[in-house]
């Protein structure tokens, strides 16, 4: 697969990354951990977002006896049980918590009818790799227990950026591990590689939202032992059999530094013999999918929401 850019960023896209110029908070690592947090909470979209049936806070057992995993559940309107669909969110593993996609849960719950739970795992550099994979698959494990949740047995597991990382590693963990049946893994330009020797990453590395410095910087907060590095369940491209993951739907954007490697991902999926659905936007970049509503509100966020929800229609068995 060899994705590719527009000529120029879609319009659309063009003024956001103007309106961020001109605010001029970018790159994020010269705030530090606390600082990029706060910032990055100021950045989001100050609106409520679509009413979804409801929304509970709360905790769940955390992974081999450690710590319980903050989660919020978002239930769509209607009589279930409903499949569930495991979110978690991007921010590369040192920014975001359920606030910064909140917006997006709630979206994604009403297009796919479906339980959302989202997962408020730790965060880097306090809790280093393998936290975060660790509390993804313990509410995945929780989630995937139906009376928990008045549910179906249908579950899906999905993310952006970071969280399409922890997507595509909660697959391989229940894969590895026999534990819940996943049906789909959906992952929105996920971080695949920890590799830099991408064309895209030297093309989109400034100036195009995501910067490379900040990419270099949250990697080295999540994976600061080089050894861990080679784990395939902090970067999924290590991973040396594929095989028997569940189907995946794959997503990028045609001005995005983590576009290859997303592409990558998705050829070595089939290769190993995944079904995939594969997607680059080409006009958009790095986070349009969040950009649902607010300062920015893009044609092609709503776009990749409906083909996420067509996909696990595919994949749920009703």
């Amino acid at each position: 697969m060899q994705p590719t850019a527009a000529d120029e960023p879609h319009p659309e896209v063009q003024a956001v990354l103007e309106e961020m110029d001109e605010v001029d908070i970018l790159p994020l690592n010269q705030y530090g951990p606390a600082g990029a947090r706060e910032v990055y909470s100021e950045m989001q979209p100050d609106v409520d977002g679509p009413e979804v049936g409801a929304v509970e806070d709360r905790t769940v057992p955390g992974y081999d006896g450690g710590p319980e995993v903050p989660v919020r559940v978002y239930r769509p309107d209607g009589e279930g049980p409903f499949p569930t669909v495991v979110f978690y969110h991007g921010g590369g593993f040192v920014i975001g918590d359920l606030e910064s996609h909140d917006l997006t849960c709630r979206y994604l719950a009403n297009e796919t009818d479906s339980v959302v739970v989202a997962v408020d795992y730790r965060l880097a550099p306090e809790h280093p790799f393998p936290a975060a994979v660790e509390d993804c698959y313990a509410a995945t494990v929780w989630a995937a227990d139906t009376e928990a949740l008045d549910t179906d047995d249908n579950l899906a597991v999905m993310g952006d950026s970071a969280g399409g990382n922890l997507a595509a590693a909660v697959s391989l963990l229940a894969r590895d591990l026999e534990g819940p049946a996943v049906d789909r893994q959906i992952l929105v330009y996920p971080a695949t590689s920890r590799s830099e020797d991408w064309p895209s990453m030297e093309q989109f590395g400034e100036g195009y939202f995501l910067q490379a410095e900040d990419m270099d910087w949250f990697h080295d907060s999540y994976v600061p032992n080089e050894v861990d590095g080679a784990n395939p369940y902090a970067n999924p491209l290590e991973a040396k059999d594929l095989s028997g993951l569940p189907p995946a739907t794959l997503i990028t954007a045609g001005f995005d530094p983590l576009r290859d490697q997303g592409a990558a991902y998705a050829e070595a999926l089939e290769a190993a013999g995944v079904d995939v659905a594969y997607r680059n936007y080409e006009g958009m970049i790095h986070g349009f999918f969040t950009m649902l509503e607010g300062m920015a509100e893009l044609d092609d966020a709503h776009e990749a929401l409906g083909l996420v929800a067509e996909d696990l229609a595919g994949s749920f068995e009703r």
